[in-house]
């Protein structure tokens, strides 16, 4: 009886899966609206895809990943040098996973444009028919698994660099965005009243930001830079750090704050940390261990002078080679909890003035942002979904899907650290593309908030409100 029970049950959500979005919700789910509901659900599979890959590099998968020929070669010269194919699938078998997440999103990038309104039919695949969807991606990651090696993981590794690249730089839309709203919201609070505590937190958070910008810059000098070496270093840190005072000085200019009045030391000190955070992943990505000490090097400075004065002789301490390859690090972790909440943000911020919606929506999508339809439950009038794209779409689809693509990029980088997992030995270790792809990012993130500034005074007959 239970089993009957359960098929029926089982049978009552397949309409659901073929369905809107909203339709996933469940009774005890408090009401939210369709387009953000759909969104989430687009997020979630893409952290369902981040989980598979992040099990690809768990020790012990090498085995069964050894049985798909396609990932790697037996009696390559690799194994010469230490290295086998036990170190190599997991990177290729992530490659293969955030490729079939590419494809899926880009195809649905492409299939979406100019979609202006919810009533065209490819809005209704958009926000339903999920087990299909579902069944699309794990068919491509299967097909993915039998891409013949060749030149794929070359190729694949050009394509996620410059899509992480990019993505990098939407990360920094959302940080904006998130700034200008928490300056915003606590301004706002502190004209309403209890204004001391609002500045006192607006402040508190300010100055943290740029406390750990200038430790981190501190630390840089101290474990990234010798007296007479590692001169790109002391480049990278020093020009990014002018960069940023630079940037501080602007946005409280009177000129700025004439036309941009949301302008101020708030934004640019979490953009400053930002920089910061891009500074040391490029400088933890260069393939020169003198400049760049890993955990295990510094441990080796620290024990070898020990054993060298207990036994009066110089002890050379080189590490071995690594057995496997992995992906939990602390650049790895901080990247990762970086998309996971742009990711969350950018499928909750439904705010018609943030930057979010500025860069997905269009002019003529805009007007109908506040169009909202509530639908309940007739038994218990519990409002548990709000169609708010009864008219109109409140985000641009084809760019939602677009930044969901370069997003599988950017994990596929994040995870393999930017590591090419190539048939050269070289490129298992870090490599200076990875290294100027970030430092440049970087550089790309501060002209393109210092564009956000100075926007509303060379174009004074645009409107930026």
């Amino acid at each position: 009886m239970g089993s009957v029970l359960g098929v029926c049950s089982l049978a009552s959500w397949v309409p659901c899966l073929c369905s809107g979005a909203s339709c996933l919700l469940c009774g005890c789910c408090p009401s939210i609206k369709n387009s953000t509901m759909t969104r989430l659900v687009y997020a979630f599979l893409l952290f369902l895809s981040t989980l598979v890959a992040c099990i690809m590099l768990i020790p012990g998968m090498e085995k069964q990943l050894n049985k798909i020929p396609e990932l790697c070669e037996k009696g390559t010269h690799l194994m010469h040098h230490g290295y086998n194919c036990d170190m190599l699938v997991g990177y290729k078998a992530v490659y293969r996973i955030s490729f079939a997440m590419f494809v899926f999103f880009f195809i649905f990038s492409l299939s979406m444009l100019n979609l202006k309104t919810s009533r065209d039919p490819r809005a209704y695949v958009h926000n339903g028919f999920w087990f299909f969807k579902v069944a699309a991606i794990i068919g491509i990651m299967v097909g993915a698994f039998y891409i013949p090696e060749g030149s794929f993981t070359r190729a694949w590794y050009i394509i996620g660099a410059t899509g992480a690249f990019c993505f990098i730089v939407i990360q920094l839309v959302f940080l904006v965005d998130f700034a200008h709203s928490l300056n915003e919201s606590w301004v706002g609070k502190m004209e309403e009243g209890n204004s001391r505590c609002w500045y006192a937190a607006l402040l508190s958070v300010t100055g943290l930001s740029y406390i750990l910008s200038a430790v981190s810059v501190v630390l840089f000098y101290i474990f990234y830079t010798m007296p007479d070496d590692c001169a790109m270093n002391k480049f990278f840190i020093s020009f990014n750090m002018i960069l940023c005072i630079i940037v501080s000085i602007i946005s409280i200019l009177p000129k700025v704050q004439e036309h941009q009045p949301q302008s101020g030391l708030l934004q640019s000190s979490l953009i400053t940390l930002y920089t910061m955070y891009l500074t040391w992943c490029a400088m933890s990505s260069e393939p020169d261990r003198t400049c760049n000490p890993s955990l295990l090097n510094l441990m080796s400075q620290i024990i070898a002078p020990t054993v060298s004065s207990a036994n009066q002789t110089i002890i050379n301490v080189t590490p071995a080679p690594p057995k496997s390859l992995q992906w939990w690090d602390t650049q790895s972790i901080i990247g990762l909890i970086l998309f996971v909440l742009c990711l969350l943000y950018s499928s909750i911020r439904s705010s018609s003035n943030s930057q979010v919606n500025k860069l997905t929506l269009s002019s003529s999508e805009r007007v109908m942002l506040d169009d909202t339809v509530g639908s309940s439950d007739e038994e218990t009038g519990v409002r548990r979904a709000v169609d708010n794209e009864k008219d109109c779409v409140q985000y641009n689809y084809s760019f939602f899907h677009f930044m969901l693509a370069l997003a599988s990029l950017y994990i596929m980088m994040t995870l393999t650290k930017w590591y090419s997992p190539d048939a050269d030995l070289k490129t298992i270790t870090s490599t200076w593309p990875a290294v100027w792809v970030k430092i440049s990012s970087s550089w790309v993130c501060l002209l393109l908030y210092v564009w956000t500034m100075v926007a509303p005074i060379i174009l004074s007959n645009r409107d930026f409100s």
